[in-house]
């Protein structure tokens, strides 16, 4: 049975024996880096977010992602990106807005392509094993790792705060208001941060 975008988290593994799973966590992730950093770069143009949005889809495919998967990547931060996508309408133009949507959310797609290819496990493997010559140097590898874990769980839980308050705001019949979004966002999320804090804490993480 299909399941509904909802009922996917965001950033959630789905395990499979396609190229893509099996190639190296390492390797994925410097592919992903660059994708995105020669989308940045090169792709400000109509064509150059529709290559980048069929090099996405083309990932999908091959690495066989349920549309339910692919589309919890981009359905949180999707409201932002049309408030983006309209101010930059409003200061620039159309296809400066389009662009800026498209080539973002492109670039949210090939990075969520990542975990939905890798375990956390194997992607912090990668990153410390890539980081342990630096170690004789003083370079903290296992904290930079920590660091990461920690970064890759928290967006998709600050994502969906934001969702979340969002969907609250629509159901009152509220309009969009920058501050009225911002201070639920930010009071949340320095709830969540002082509570992984004291967790850390408890357990010597950084001693």
């Amino acid at each position: 049975m299909r399941m509904m975008p909802r009922a996917v988290p965001l950033g959630v593994h789905v395990p499979g024996d396609t190229v893509i799973h099996r190639a190296g966590a390492g390797l994925k992730l410097v592919v992903v880096t660059l994708f995105i950093l020669l989308a940045t770069i090169f792709g400000r143009s109509p064509v150059g977010v529709a290559i980048c949005a069929v090099l996405v889809a083309a990932g999908y495919l091959v690495a066989r992602i349920p549309w339910a998967a692919a589309w919890a990547q981009i359905a949180a931060p999707l409201p932002l990106l049309l408030v983006l996508g309209a101010f930059q309408w409003w200061q620039n133009d159309l296809v400066t807005g389009a662009v800026t949507v498209g080539l973002l959310a492109c670039s949210i797609m090939g990075a969520g392509l990542l975990p939905l290819t890798t375990t956390i496990e194997e992607l912090l493997d990668a990153v410390e094993g890539g980081l342990r010559p630096l170690k004789r140097y003083g370079v903290p590898a296992e904290n930079i790792a920590l660091a990461l874990s920690l970064t890759l769980r928290l967006i998709p839980l600050q994502l969906a705060t934001v969702g979340d308050v969002l969907d609250a705001r629509r159901a009152r019949g509220a309009g969009f208001s920058l501050t009225a979004v911002a201070t639920p966002v930010i009071v949340r999320s320095l709830r969540r941060a002082r509570a992984l804090a004291e967790a850390l804490a408890a357990r010597g993480a950084g001693d």
